[in-house]
């Protein structure tokens, strides 16, 4: 017993925050969503920041282009992946020997595949691998070409023993259909699920005419066909500025016949490609390269393979959720009691578009590059999403100019850390 006891208070001391003592147990203050949602002025108190911190230094990304007949129809996949790489280098004036790994969710370097969180799984892989130990540089990236990977219907051979069980034959439900299922299940509107498509067209064209995506976004050359020139892609080109209730109403549904779920409330097939830059916060400091962000945890969970779309709801409760299906982003909001001024503020992949193992790493820059406009006002930032065949993931970051100091932050008295990690754990977990 005294054994087990030992094990268990080793591992709750992994889990517990990099600026806790091991001799604070009884004073350690944790981070809640209320806490979070609170800003810098959060009853929390903030130690120093310590060099084995995994932090964000740089991150980029492609345009996002519609598969088939977008910007990079013509575009191999690595050619896509490679212009991001170097330039992520070129910005962090880093020798390639420096970095320990690269992750990346579809081609031959060490992969991961986590369906759509896939991007996100490489940077938390990444991430996990510096604060363990086994390097201090890594680069968690995504990419996708749908284009060249035909997304079709159904799936090939599978065990005849799946029919027998009814959740491992919904993991082979087509996202559509999930979708459907969740806008029935919960009830949400057709006219709901427009209107987030309506609102995530109008937050990205806006958010591209004030050239929010500069600072993320590096050109690709798409080498075109026959005798047609080069052309240079900056800009993502999923963008709709005009969609209207009006027009959307017009749609048919796509996947039922009385169903809600229609061309112009889910997420385009996309071609794009992100990266990002970790390393050790104390080799970032001796580099003098800035801190975008800090890395401070991941969670993936299982839920019913019929409403995959619920994913994000159950694997954190912090806003920035992706949009993959307008009803699974109505039914998140509701259920997390989300401010929607705090939500895709740029808009989502509705808008964008969803290459499916580009997003996660994609979202990284665009969360870090916005909480930093924020300031003071946007400390703690999740990215989230569901993912195919019945789970969800969530990232949590801190902006990276707030992981020092916080002059105006209190500290409060609370728990201790080991009787609400035991109370708590999943909560105190994904809340870190």
């Amino acid at each position: 017993m005294e054994k087990a006891l030992n094990r268990q208070k080793v591992l709750l001391d992994h889990l517990r925050p990099s600026f806790s003592s091991p001799q604070s147990h009884e004073s350690t203050d944790a981070l809640f969503p209320s806490i979070c949602a609170a800003g810098d002025s959060a009853a929390y108190h903030r130690t120093s920041a310590v060099g084995n911190d995994v932090v964000i230094v740089a991150a980029c990304r492609t345009a996002i282009c519609k598969a088939k007949r977008g910007g990079f129809k013509d575009t191999l996949a690595d050619d896509l992946l490679a212009p991001v790489l170097k330039a992520l280098m070129d910005r962090a004036k880093l020798n390639p020997s420096e970095v320990g790994d690269v992750v990346v969710d579809t081609v031959p370097i060490r992969t991961v595949n986590r369906q759509c969180s896939s991007g996100l799984q490489a940077v938390a892989d990444v991430a996990a691998c510096i604060k363990a130990g086994f390097y201090d540089i890594g680069i968690g990236t995504g990419l996708e070409s749908m284009t060249i990977d035909k997304v079709v219907p159904g799936v090939g051979k599978v065990n005849p023993k799946v029919e027998s069980f009814a959740q491992a034959r919904d993991c082979l439900l087509p996202m559509g259909i999930t979708s459907e299922n969740v806008a029935q299940r919960y009830g949400v509107t057709r006219q709901e699920q427009d209107q987030a498509a309506v609102d995530s067209h109008w937050r990205a064209a806006e958010a591209t005419a004030s050239g929010k995506f500069k600072d993320e976004s590096i050109p690709i050359e798409d080498p075109k066909t026959g005798e047609e020139k080069p052309v240079t892609v900056l800009v993502d080109d999923g963008i709709c500025p005009n969609t209207n209730m009006q027009d959307l109403a017009k749609l048919k549904p796509v996947f039922r016949k009385d169903g809600a779920t229609t061309a112009g409330n889910a997420s385009q097939v996309s071609d794009g490609a992100g990266a990002v830059l970790l390393m050790k916060r104390s080799l970032a400091m001796q580099k003098g390269l800035p801190i975008l962000g800090v890395f401070r945890s991941f969670a993936a969970v299982g839920v019913d393979p019929a409403v995959m779309g619920i994913g994000p709801a159950v694997a954190y409760q912090l806003p920035l959720s992706l949009q993959a299906f307008a009803s699974q982003f109505v039914y998140c909001c509701k259920k997390l009691e989300l401010d929607p001024e705090k939500v895709n503020v740029n808009g989502g992949a509705i808008a964008f578009g969803h290459p499916l193992g580009a997003t996660g790493a994609r979202c990284v820059g665009t969360l870090l590059y916005e909480m930093k406009r924020h300031g003071k006002d946007c400390r703690f930032g999740v990215i989230s999403m569901c993912i195919g065949s019945g789970m969800g993931a969530a990232a949590v970051f801190e902006r990276g100019d707030s992981a020092d100091e916080f002059c105006n932050a209190r500290a409060v008295k609370i728990m201790s850390f080991y009787q609400r990690m035991l109370d708590r754990y999943v909560c105190c977990y994904l809340a870190i």
